[in-house]
């Protein structure tokens, strides 16, 4: 149950928003049963030698071993494909439908579930990227193509079929693609991670919903504290205390602590409600 002053807060000043940006980490996602990868769940074996999600996820390990980067990815979007949306995924598509052109949604989270639950693609900043897709590992072109759906079946403890590692090359030059994500040793950069658009936007956010992120990646951290030097308005949705729901509560916003899968949707119900 959440205080019924939080509520009020929430309500009072979403009418009065011009601009309502909701910021996603792996905390929804989690809730959908789906791995931080920085648990055991995401070390990967190449050899006898065991890897860190942290080492696998790098532009450099591509370089050295682009068939096991690719065999990690494969088995990441196996287990995506598994987990279905959860309420509050679904509660943000109801958000969007009722602010329309005043949503913004900034996700850090690459398994496409925002997309399934039905958020727009035009109202979305993927600024990690999308498990589901790929792009020329070359840069002979910015394109951006859809991952064969047989691909997430491939078997991860075997070499990649022929047929398949076909299926990988870039349409345009026949280079091996790579995954379409942020990787730990790369920046953030506008033409396909948002960077500018959202800082731009954080510029110009009266309220913040900040759901299942903590705040140890850079572009999310800029977006916070933009939002907040602006005056906006922060409410952060956590399961556990975070550097986030420190801010908000210091500088006249609110943290509710719990899962985002019951929170989000009390906070949406009574938005509708009162419409």
């Amino acid at each position: 149950m959440i205080d019924p002053t939080v509520i009020d807060s929430w309500l009072s000043t979403v009418e009065k928003a011009s601009k309502i940006v909701v910021l996603t980490g792996a905390g929804i996602s989690a809730e959908s049963g789906i791995p931080t990868f920085r648990g055991p769940e995401g070390y990967w074996s190449i050899g006898s030698q065991e890897y860190h999600p942290q080492e696998m996820a790098t532009f450099s390990m591509f370089l050295r071993e682009p068939h096991e980067v690719w065999k990690w990815y494969c088995y990441r979007r196996s287990v995506c494909a598994e987990a279905d949306p959860n309420p509050g995924h679904f509660a943000l598509v109801k958000l969007e439908e009722l602010l329309q052109d005043r949503f913004v949604l900034i996700t850090q989270n690459v398994d496409g579930l925002h997309f399934r639950a039905g958020n727009s693609p035009d109202r979305t900043f993927q600024i990690h990227g999308n498990l589901n897709y790929m792009r020329c590992s070359q840069e002979c072109s910015t394109d951006i193509y859809p991952i064969p759906d047989i691909i997430p079946t491939t078997p991860v403890t075997k070499d990649f079929p022929h047929e398949l590692t076909d299926l990988l090359r870039c349409p345009k030059c026949n280079q091996l693609t790579r995954p379409h994500v942020l990787w730990f040793d790369e920046t953030y950069n506008e033409e396909f991670y948002r960077f500018e658009s959202s800082l731009n936007t954080a510029m110009k956010t009266d309220v913040l919903l900040v759901v299942g992120t903590s705040g140890t990646t850079n572009l999310p951290n800029h977006v916070v504290h933009t939002v907040i030097n602006q005056g906006g308005f922060v409410v952060d949705i956590n399961i556990e205390a975070n550097i986030f729901g420190n801010l908000a509560k210091t500088n006249n916003g609110v943290s509710i602590q719990g899962p985002s899968g019951k929170i989000l949707p009390d906070l949406v119900v009574a938005l509708d409600n009162q419409s």
